[in-house]
Formats: C-alpha cells, sequence, structure tokens
C-alpha cells in the first residue's frame, strides 16, 4: 500500500501538504508482541498499517488488560499520536499481534498540515468519532451482555480474523482482550465444551458447533 491509500482524501490536500506527509514518513518492520506505543506520554506518531495487525488495549492498576480495538491492514492508528490532541489524554498501549509493517507518520509533520488543512482536520476527526463509537459499543458490551456472550462473540470474531476454527490462543491471552481473569475464562470454556461448543487442548480452543454457539449466545 501507498501513502495516499490512507487517505481518501488524499487528493484534496494541497501539493505542499501532500509532500510535507510524504518527506516524513517512514517504514518500520515490527515482530509479533512489539509494543509500539505506551500511553499517553508516549508520543509515538501516526501508525498506518501495510500489513500485520496491530491491538490497542488498556490496563488496570492491577495490570488487567483489555482489549479497546484491533487495527487491520489499512487501518489508521492516531492514538499513538493524541500527544497533538491537548484535550485527549489516553493510556492506551498499542502492540504488534502479528508481525507488521507500518507506515509512520511524525506527530509533528501531521499536526502542522492538521492545522492548516480543514480537509485533513475533519478526516482526522472522523476517524477519532470511529474509533471513540468503537469503544463504546465496547462498553455497552461490558455493561449489558453477560460474559458467555461476549466470550462467544469474541471466538467467532477470532475464528473471522484468523481464518480457522481452531484457534491458537490460551484462556490468559482471552482474558487480556476480553478483561477477564483466566479463571473465569477457563470456567466458561469448560462450560462451552460440556454443551458440544468448543473442543480444548492445550493453549488451542477449537469451534465446534459455529452456529449454535452464534445463535444461543453471540446475539
Amino acid at each position: 500500500m501507498e501513502l495516499s491509500d490512507f487517505f481518501p482524501i488524499w487528493n484534496q490536500l494541497t501539493p505542499a501538504h501532500r509532500a510535507m506527509l510524504t518527506d516524513g514518513v517512514f517504514r518500520r518492520a515490527v515482530p509479533k508482541g512489539t509494543v509500539l506505543h505506551n500511553g499517553s506520554m508516549d508520543c509515538t506518531g501516526l501508525l498506518l498499517v501495510q500489513h500485520g495487525q496491530l491491538r490497542a488495549y488498556i490496563l488496570s492498576e492491577e495490570g488487567r488488560e483489555i482489549t479497546l480495538y484491533r487495527l487491520l491492514e489499512g487501518d489508521i492508528c492516531l492514538f499513538s499520536a493524541s500527544c497533538m490532541m491537548r484535550s485527549i489524554q489516553f493510556e492506551v498501549m498499542i502492540a504488534a499481534e502479528r508481525d507488521t509493517e507500518l507506515w509512520i507518520i511524525p506527530t509533528d509533520s501531521y499536526k502542522t498540515v492538521m492545522e492548516h488543512s480543514a480537509v485533513l482536520s475533519n478526516f482526522t476527526n472522523e476517524v477519532m468519532a470511529a474509533r471513540f463509537s468503537e469503544v463504546m459499543w465496547l462498553l455497552e458490551q461490558i455493561l449489558w451482555k453477560r460474559f458467555d456472550q461476549r466470550l462467544a462473540g469474541f471466538l467467532l470474531e477470532e475464528s473471522a480474523l484468523e481464518g480457522t476454527d481452531v484457534l491458537k490462543i490460551t484462556h490468559e491471552a482471552i482474558g487480556s482482550h476480553l478483561g477477564n481473569p483466566r479463571e473465569v475464562v477457563t470456567r466458561m470454556l469448560r462450560y462451552f465444551q460440556s454443551e458440544g461448543l468448543v473442543k480444548l487442548s492445550r493453549a488451542t480452543v477449537e469451534i465446534t458447533d459455529r452456529e449454535t454457539l452464534r445463535r444461543q449466545y453471540a446475539i
């Protein structure tokens, strides 16, 4: 992917503004597990995912994690440059879930163009609003959905992302995504297994009855 592919408003930017973004950008390849952004004090720059997958998550005071959203090919991560927006101070962590290739636009370059381009400013606000919608959706899930429904939804989403019903993932990792202790995840997975919905083995969860899992829980 080229830099212009990430911005549907690219042709509406002036040549000078396009040049400023292009001149500052650089590539970075990171292996799975790399932490790219570590809270609001870490102003990494805009992350543009060329290939791979990133995970945005937050940490509780006790060290428990919960996934806010994933970033896939073609996605832009703004929270990694939240320092350019004074009113936004989120302690969001960004890590690579797969080996990932990125474009990175330095915060200063992007901020300078955004301050002089209403087109880029409006686009940035739209991307930020979309991310906030995802966070609000997650909050609704936590507040109003039972854990069995959230777990079923996660398993089906993970299956769609990986393209397989055999998920190579630990109970602890699932708990990190959902913000629940490993013991709670294990207990519910064992219940799903007793219902014939999944099959458990070491560091693996296999979905064995996708339709029932979706129909009875992921609604």
